[in-house]
């Protein structure tokens, strides 16, 4: 496997390079190792489409690292909701070493994975929990506890924020990683949650050299929430 680890290093290198992206050497060797343990586990587990697996840098890896460069610097715990395999809180984990995490999903069999990478990751600033986060126990143990909550095309916006709002603090930021036409997903979440989003962005996530003008439609959603 370490044949297939170094593939994955110089996939992602290239990448990066090719993005003016510059994660440190030791980042990017750990983002490759995720992904062959990804790779390796899920051939047992369902983590990502097995039809993904030969682009698992682009479509996994890369992209939920480079997100990275988007989120606020002032952030300093997140939760990563319904992470499956460990995206984006893995990456998140590894990019931002200083951030404290929490990874949640409501499949045993994920979480168990998730656990699993984490610890042959040594990542000592995240936890991973088996766990539905609307739960009163989960929003008990981590009410106004997060600065930022960040989750991957699971759920629409206005669900994303009424699970996030209980668990955030006064000020915060809720991400979404998300495709398609969002024009009446964000109408929705803006008339119920107007008063408490001060203020949204959207990134186009486009890169080359395979999606220079985003044609595959990957956008990560960025509001900021005064409670």
């Amino acid at each position: 496997m370490i044949a297939l680890q170094e593939n994955f290093t110089k996939q992602l290198s290239a990448l990066n390079w090719e993005n003016g992206f510059n994660p440190d050497v030791t980042k990017v060797e750990r983002l490759a190792f995720f992904a062959e343990l990804i790779t390796k586990k899920n051939d047992y587990v369902n983590l990502i489409s097995r039809r993904d697996v030969d682009s698992i840098i682009e479509n996994h890896i890369f992209i939920s690292s480079y997100i990275t460069k988007y989120i606020p610097e002032k952030c300093g715990s997140f939760l990563d909701i319904g992470t499956g395999g460990g995206f984006p809180g893995i990456p998140l984990a590894i990019m931002r070493p200083e951030m404290k995490g929490i990874l949640v999903d409501s499949t045993k069999k994920k979480a168990d994975a998730v656990k699993d990478f984490v610890s042959k990751l040594k990542l000592g600033n995240v936890k991973v929990e088996n766990d539905r986060v609307e739960s009163p126990e989960f929003i008990e143990r981590y009410s106004q506890y997060f600065d930022l909550i960040i989750s991957r095309a699971t759920v629409p916006l206005i669900i994303l924020l009424r699970y996030s709002l209980p668990l955030i603090k006064e000020k915060a930021f809720v991400a979404a990683m998300k495709g398609g036409n969002l024009d009446d997903e964000f109408k929705k979440a803006e008339l119920k949650y107007k008063s408490c989003i001060k203020k949204s962005t959207t990134f186009e996530l486009s890169y080359k050299p395979s999606n220079i003008r985003n044609k595959k439609e990957k956008r990560l959603i960025l509001l900021e929430i005064n409670k």
